[in-house]
Parts: C-alpha cells; structure tokens; sequence
C-alpha cells in the first residue's frame, strides 16, 4: 500500500472517531481538509443524523461560563495539554483527550467535542486559531491546572473553578449533583478485607495454617 493510500485511510480513521464522538461537519473540515460534500456522503448517509447548529468558533465563551462548565473545560484542557507535551500529534491529543474527558464525567459531560476542538484550537494556535489565546495555569491554593487568558498564568486562587466548587459544595445542590461524593466505607468490610490480607481464619479465630514445603 502505498504512503498516500495509508494517509488517506487515516485521514478517514480519524474522521470516524471524530464523528463518533459528536464532531459537527465544519469540524471535520478543519481536521481532515475533506470537503463537506465528502464528508456527508461517507458519515452521515441519513440526513437528519447531521448536527446541527454552528459549532463554537471562540475563545470568549470561557470567560463568562459558569464554574462547572469552566471546571470541565479546564479538566479537557489540561488531559489535551500533557498529550501534547508528550510529543502527541494535534489530532491524536485532540480525540484521546476527550475521550479520556468524557470518561471522567460522572454524568452527561458539559464540553461537546467541537467545543474541545475550539479550546485545543486556542490553546496551541492551530486549526481555526492563528495565535494561542489559552493557556494552562496551576493554582497556587488547590494546585489544580485550570484554563486562563494567556498572559494570566500567574493566576489567583480567585479565579480557579475547582476552588469556587469547594466553596460552593454544602451549600449548592447543583454541583453536589455534577459531583457526588462517593460514598462511606463500611468499617467492617476493612476490617474483614484486612483479616483476609493478614490470612487470619476469620471461622476459627485463629491463622490460616501456611502449607510447608514438602
């Protein structure tokens, strides 16, 4: 096979995954340079499983988002900026990202993957992004990595979203819902795992007698 026929097969691949995960067809365009006519002819044989709505094209949402939907997106940016930092392509960091994202959402999750797109976008300058608007800061009081403007990497505990969570927790049902606290252990059940490490025989009360060799 040859080198342009493997390009194109992954070019197809990583279109797929792409719209498995809810990708829009501009999206699309911008990750696999496949026209629109193509593009809906190979993945979206049924025109009303098209998606609809005009994907996100700007940074300045973030800014004036709530902090659950800042909290996810900060969680997206950072798994998307350590790929990137271990030396994985742009899509690759992209789709692994998400996923991994996705995955970590207890529930329905907040960012859509052309939401993703755009804040990949801005924090690398790539794709419909011609300069980095975003970049990754590390909060000086939970040392959470959270999104901010880039020239505000000296952030403030202020303006992290995980830290207004906290705050916000006891008091806000919302965010117990998006966060459930997992629940108590059961004493007992640690005690008796213990038991079964210590090989006590939990029936007799005493050791669990160890064969010798023969």
């Amino acid at each position: 096979m040859s080198s342009r026929a493997r390009r194109h097969l992954r070019i197809l691949q990583l279109a797929q995954e792409c719209v498995d995960l809810g990708a829009r067809v501009r999206t699309l365009q911008q990750l696999t340079r496949l026209t629109h006519r193509e593009l809906v002819r190979l993945f979206f044989t049924d025109p009303q499983a098209i998606p609809r709505g005009r994907p996100p094209d700007s940074p300045e949402w973030y800014h004036t988002a709530n902090a659950l939907f800042r909290a996810e997106a900060s969680l997206f940016g950072v798994l998307y900026a350590k790929l990137r930092h271990g030396k994985f392509a742009p899509t690759d960091a992209l789709v692994s990202g998400y996923r991994h994202y996705r995955g970590m959402c207890d529930g329905e999750a907040r960012i859509s993957f052309d939401r993703a797109f755009d804040l990949a976008s801005h924090l690398d300058g790539i794709w419909i992004a011609s300069v980095k608007s975003f970049a990754i800061a590390t909060c000086p009081r939970c040392d959470s990595g959270h999104l901010v403007a880039v020239g505000g990497v000296a952030a403030q505990a202020e303006g992290c979203p995980f830290c207004k969570i906290l705050r916000r927790y006891q008091t806000d049902p919302r965010v117990q819902m998006s966060f459930p606290a997992p629940p108590l252990v059961d004493p007992a059940q640690v005690v008796l795992g213990i038991d079964l490490l210590l090989g006590r025989d939990l029936a007799g009360g005493g050791d669990i007698p160890q064969e010798t060799p023969a």
